[in-house]
């Protein structure tokens, strides 16, 4: 699903929850597409900047209602929180009739679709604004075949220890490396925020279960034309309680040529719902590479080709320190493509590439 996004410059809405960890959808628009938000509407950090508040970002301010946004002539609004269950929250509603009224298009990447409010409906018609629902699927996808195994690019998908845990940034920022590379990528955005960043895909965790696979099979298809490897942004854990089911049915529609493993060496035990999995842990690198690859394996072969880690929350040296412990455990390349660049896992994918090449040249 194509949506026509490239050209809005964002009021982003984070009201209460702006942060790095509170705010994915604000957060990564801020990393992924810096040019394009003015503003972040936070009341509770209001006067800081976003670099304040996040450690990066530059000076783009913090402010505390809509109206504090409309002088920086935002085109659009963006809902920059994706809450657990995807509802919209009460104190959002007038900032949204706000913004329509100041003639804002919407954009919003929760469960429930916006532009089937009766209420903004009528007032988006009204005001001759649109609203772009990025988490609404398309009503034709299939059930998967097999199909994406057949690409001949070269297919990688981003899988984690946890959900919220950098598949999305560790895909983008590979995406980045190959392309100043020179090699040929399609990124498959499977999530709200990708389809925000990129301009189309299909938020998987939004399709009915029958049809997470399909969804993902026609991304892999569609990113491969013209590509000489297409990433594949993953979703959730297949071992997180409340997200494994979008995680296996995009493992196995998407049906990588390898995986890379997302990690976060200081969380123990699975991210949201308030800390409701308090009680499990979480699987050691070792031992979620077998879980990864064994739950592929009977469709086709795929290996964990090289660990992304996620070490804001640590200091240099620990976290250096962490890259050579699970590098020398697990023999791949490790680093934290934010922090100290993509690179091992981009050549880790070129060496990929260019055996996938040889191999079909061969036979």
């Amino acid at each position: 699903m194509n949506h026509d996004l490239s050209t809005y410059r964002y009021l982003v809405v984070a009201e209460g929850q702006f942060g790095p960890l509170t705010s994915k959808t604000a957060t990564s628009a801020v990393r992924f597409i810096p040019d394009r938000v003015l503003a972040v509407l936070d009341s509770t950090r209001a006067g800081r900047t976003v670099q304040d508040v996040l450690g990066f970002g530059g000076d783009v301010p913090v402010v505390a209602t809509v109206g504090e946004g409309l002088p920086l002539e935002p085109t659009a609004l963006l809902i920059g929180i994706a809450p657990q269950g995807g509802g919209l929250p009460d104190a959002f509603r007038p900032m949204l009739r706000e913004a329509i009224a100041a003639g804002l298009h919407i954009v919003s990447g929760l469960h429930v679709h916006l532009g089937d409010d009766p209420e903004l409906a009528r007032l988006a018609a009204e005001r001759g604004v649109r609203i772009h629902d990025l988490r609404k699927p398309p009503a034709d996808l299939p059930v998967s075949q097999g199909r994406a195994r057949l690409v001949d690019a070269y297919s990688v998908l981003t899988v984690g220890t946890d959900c919220n845990i950098g598949k999305m940034t560790a895909g983008l920022r590979i995406r980045d490396a190959l392309t100043a590379a020179g090699t040929r990528v399609g990124f498959a955005a499977t999530g709200q925020t990708g389809i925000l960043i990129e301009g189309w895909g299909i938020a998987v965790d939004a399709v009915v279960a029958d049809f997470i696979g399909g969804a993902a099979e026609r991304l892999v298809l569609q990113a491969a034309e013209g590509s000489d490897v297409v990433l594949v942004e993953g979703q959730g854990s297949l071992v997180h309680p409340g997200y494994s089911g979008v995680t296996l049915g995009l493992l196995h529609g998407s049906m990588p040529d390898a995986m890379i493993l997302c990690h976060q060496p200081t969380r123990a035990c699975p991210y949201g719902a308030g800390n409701a999995y308090h009680w499990m842990p979480l699987p050691s690198v070792e031992e979620m590479i077998r879980i990864c690859e064994g739950a592929i394996a009977p469709l086709r072969p795929s290996k964990v080709i090289g660990i992304s880690l996620v070490t804001f929350d640590m200091d240099e040296a620990a976290a250096r320190d962490e890259i050579a412990r699970i590098a020398d455990v697990t023999g791949l390349p490790v680093t934290d493509p934010v922090r100290f660049g993509a690179e091992p896992l981009a050549e880790a994918i070129r060496r990929g590439a260019e055996a996938k090449r040889a191999c079909r040249a061969s036979a």
